[in-house]
């Protein structure tokens, strides 16, 4: 049974060295159609060669795309999903940690009814394997935290491989303008909107090439906010339904 392609988005910043080894995981493991979405910052950054190339050898269906909103992850991703004209988008780093072969798992749970599907490094079959100690530390915490503390049914919110479908996005309004958080906001903002929020194990792995753009301090308050959001949303959730048991035992008018 052939399906309609889906959007794999790769949000890029000087990834010379990892592009082509990325394109060619994805060709191999992928088994939906699919077409790469890449969003570079600038018309200089070095990946943009490579991926063309790599494209080219593969027969890929490659689309450069430059970012609309300014420099950033979080501009970048924004871009991706905006641009994108499919049913299911996957964002995905140009780094080699996330398998592309996790995808066609995401897709199948997406297909099965779930509208945003996380890769979790923190369930049952999930591994994160390298990596900055404090980044792994506070990720963890704050997946797992939110798993016990609030209704979310994923064990990893930090974590930007992430599908997402068409009627969240067309839902969501995204405030999001620094950094990765812009994949923690989404889901939360989706899960209390009502949303089928679902996850599949997977095994990242720290770049072996390269530099890492990440920047935990500067994007820490980021993360912050969308933690308390969900957090916030919680609490008013059990408030409402406090009020609505209170209410069902007040003494019937006779």
């Amino acid at each position: 049974m052939s399906h309609d392609p889906i959007s794999i988005i790769i949000p890029v910043y000087n990834e010379q060295e990892n592009i082509r080894g990325v394109l060619d995981a994805i060709q191999r493991e992928v088994k939906d159609p699919y077409r790469v979405l890449l969003i570079f910052d600038f018309d200089e950054d070095t990946t943009i060669a490579p991926a063309q190339s790599a494209a080219e050898d593969f027969q890929i269906d490659l689309r450069l795309i430059r970012n609309r909103y300014g420099k950033g992850a979080a501009n970048a991703i924004r871009t991706g999903l905006e641009v994108a004209d499919t049913e299911f988008m996957v964002v995905t780093m140009a780094d080699g940690s996330d398998p592309p072969s996790v995808i066609n798992r995401m897709v199948e749970r997406a297909r099965d009814g779930a509208h945003l599907v996380c890769a979790s490094r923190y369930c049952k079959g999930g591994q994160q394997i390298g990596g900055p100690w404090l980044k792994k530390t506070l990720s963890r915490l704050a997946g797992v935290s939110l798993w016990y503390l609030t209704s979310l049914p994923v064990h990893d919110v930090t974590n930007s491989f992430k599908l997402y479908s068409k009627p969240v996005l067309d839902a969501v309004q995204i405030e999001s303008t620094g950094g990765f958080e812009i994949g923690m906001e989404v889901l939360v903002k989706a899960h209390f909107q009502g949303f089928r929020v679902d996850e599949v194990p997977t095994v990242w792995r720290d770049r072996s090439e390269g530099e890492s753009r990440f920047q935990i301090i500067k994007w820490l308050p980021n993360y912050l906010r969308w933690y308390l959001y969900a957090l916030g949303h919680q609490a008013l959730h059990l408030l409402m339904g406090s009020a609505r048991v209170s209410r069902s035992n007040l003494p019937k008018n006779k």
